[in-house]
C-alpha cells in the first residue's frame, strides 16, 4: 500500500492504542490553527474596540493592550475548554482501560473456577462451585454464563449410590451444594445478584435430594427429562409468579418433589408426559390463583400426587390424556373457586383419584371421554356449590363416550348446593356407584 501522510496510525491487531494521526503532522498544525484562531480573534476585538472608541465625543484612539487583553483572555478560555475535552478524554480512555482489566480478570476467574469443577478430588470441586458463583456475583454482563455452568454441571452422569460402578467420592455434597447457592441468589428478586429472572437448566439430570425452598421463580426452569430417584428436592414455600417450572418427561421412582405451601400465580408447573412409577409429588396447601399445573399424557403406575388441603382459583390442574394404572391422586380437602381440574380423556384402570372434603364454588372437574375400568374415585363428602363435575361424552368436536366398565365413583355423603353433575350418554357396565345427593343417569 502507498504511503500517505494523511492516513491515521492503526494499532497492532489484538491491542487497544487509539487511531490518532502522526504528531509530526498534528503538531504544526494545530499551531497554524491556534495563530489563525488567535490573529481572527484579535481582529473581531479590535473592530469591536475601535467603534466603541469613535463613538465617544470626542473621538479616542483604539487601546492596544485593551485589544490584546481581550484576546488572550478568549484564547485562554478556548484553551480551558480544549483542556477539559482532553482531560475528559483521556478519563475515558481510563475507564476503558480499567474496564478492560477487569474483564480479564474476570475471565481469567472463569477460567480457574471451570478448573476446579473438573478437578478429581471433591474439595476442590466445592471450591470451584463457590468460586463460580462470586464470580456471577461481580459478573453481571455474564451472570447467564456462570449459571448456565453449574447448571451443566448437575446435568453431567452422577451415579448416587456408592456401591456402584462410577459413583465419585463426595459428588453428593458438591450436587447438592449447588442447589443450595443457586438457592441462595433466588430469595429476592430485588437483590442487585439475584438470579431470580434467569434461566435455569437441569434437563436430563439425576437428583437424590436438594432445597429450593422459599425461592422466587421469575424466570424459566427446567427439569424436562430429569430422573428423580431418592431423598426429596424441595421447592416449599416457593413462589412462582410467571416463571415456568418444567419436567416434561421426568421420571419419578422414588423420593419426593415438594411444593408444599407454594403459590403460582400466573406461573406454570409442568409435568406433561412423565411417568410417576414410585416416590410423591406433593402440593400440600399450595395456593393457585390463575397458574396452572400440567399432568397431560403423564403415566401413573405407582407413586402419589398429593393437592391435599391446596387452594385454587382461576387456576388450572390438567391430567387430560392421562394414564392411571396404579398409584393415587389426592385432592382431600382441597378448594375449587373457579379453577378447573381436567381429566378429560385419561384412562383409570387402577389407583385413586380422591376429592373426599373438597369445596367446589364456581369450578369445574371435567372427566368428559374418560375411561373407567377398575380405578376409585372418591366424592364423599365433597361440597358443590355452583360447580359442575362433567363426566359427559362430548369433548369439544370430538365425541368419544365416557365408559364406566370397573371400579367406584362415590359420592356419599357429598353435599349439593347449586352445582351440577353431568353423565350425559356416558356408558355403564360394572362399575360401582354411590350416588349420595345426586340423580340416577339413566343407563347406570
Amino acid at each position: 500500500m502507498a504511503f500517505s501522510p494523511w492516513r491515521k496510525r492503526q494499532a497492532p491487531r489484538g491491542r487497544y492504542t487509539p487511531n490518532l494521526w502522526p504528531v509530526w503532522l498534528v503538531a504544526p498544525a494545530a499551531l497554524a490553527l491556534a495563530l489563525l484562531l488567535g490573529w481572527g480573534i484579535y481582529e473581531y476585538a479590535h473592530d469591536y474596540f475601535a467603534q466603541a472608541a469613535a463613538d465617544q465625543q470626542p473621538p479616542k484612539p483604539v487601546n492596544v493592550n485593551d485589544v490584546l487583553k481581550a484576546t488572550v483572555t478568549a484564547l485562554t478560555l478556548v484553551g480551558a475548554v480544549l483542556a477539559g475535552l482532553y482531560a475528559y478524554r483521556k478519563q475515558l480512555l481510563s475507564e476503558g482501560d480499567a474496564h478492560r482489566a477487569d474483564a480479564s480478570q474476570l475471565a481469567d476467574r472463569y477460567t480457574t473456577a471451570a478448573e476446579q469443577l473438573g478437578h478429581d478430588q471433591a474439595a476442590v470441586r466445592l471450591a470451584g462451585v463457590y468460586a463460580l458463583a462470586r464470580l456471577a456475583d461481580d459478573w453481571e454482563e455474564q451472570r447467564q454464563v456462570c449459571i448456565d455452568v453449574l447448571c451443566a454441571y448437575l446435568r453431567m452422569p452422577y451415579q448416587p449410590d456408592p456401591e456402584a460402578a462410577g459413583h465419585k467420592a463426595g459428588e453428593r455434597e458438591v450436587r447438592w451444594t449447588i442447589i443450595r447457592v443457586i438457592r441462595s441468589h433466588l430469595l429476592d428478586p430485588a437483590a442487585p445478584t439475584s438470579w431470580c429472572t434467569y434461566s435455569l437448566d437441569f434437563t436430563g439430570a439425576t437428583f437424590d435430594g436438594g432445597d429450593l425452598s422459599h425461592s422466587r421463580f421469575l424466570g424459566a426452569v427446567d427439569f424436562s427429562d430429569a430422573t428423580f430417584s431418592d431423598g426429596t428436592v424441595n421447592f416449599g414455600q416457593a413462589q412462582f409468579s410467571g416463571g415456568i417450572v418444567n419436567f416434561t418427561g421426568a421420571q419419578f421412582s422414588g423420593g419426593t418433589v415438594n411444593f408444599i405451601g407454594a403459590t403460582f400465580s400466573g406461573g406454570a408447573v409442568n409435568f406433561r408426559h412423565a411417568g410417576f412409577s414410585g416416590g410423591t409429588v406433593a402440593f400440600i396447601g399450595a395456593r393457585c390463583s390463575g397458574g396452572s399445573v400440567h399432568f397431560s399424557d403423564a403415566t401413573f403406575s405407582g407413586g402419589t400426587v398429593d393437592f391435599r388441603h391446596a387452594q385454587f382459583s382461576g387456576g388450572t390442574v390438567d391430567f387430560r390424556s392421562a394414564t392411571f394404572t396404579g398409584g393415587t391422586v389426592d385432592f382431600r380437602h382441597a378448594q375449587f373457586s373457579g379453577g378447573t381440574v381436567d381429566f378429560s380423556s385419561a384412562t383409570f384402570s387402577d389407583g385413586t383419584v380422591d376429592f373426599r372434603h373438597a369445596q367446589f364454588s364456581g369450578g369445574t372437574v371435567d372427566f368428559r371421554s374418560a375411561t373407567f375400568s377398575g380405578s376409585t374415585v372418591h366424592f364423599g363428602f365433597a361440597q358443590f356449590s355452583g360447580s359442575t363435575v362433567d363426566f359427559s361424552t362430548t369433548f369439544g368436536i370430538i365425541t368419544v363416550s365416557t365408559r364406566f366398565s370397573g371400579g367406584t365413583v362415590d359420592f356419599s355423603s357429598a353435599q349439593l348446593s347449586g352445582g351440577a353433575v353431568h353423565f350425559t350418554d356416558a356408558t355403564f357396565s360394572g362399575t360401582a356407584f354411590s350416588w349420595g345427593p345426586f340423580p340416577v343417569p339413566a343407563g347406570a
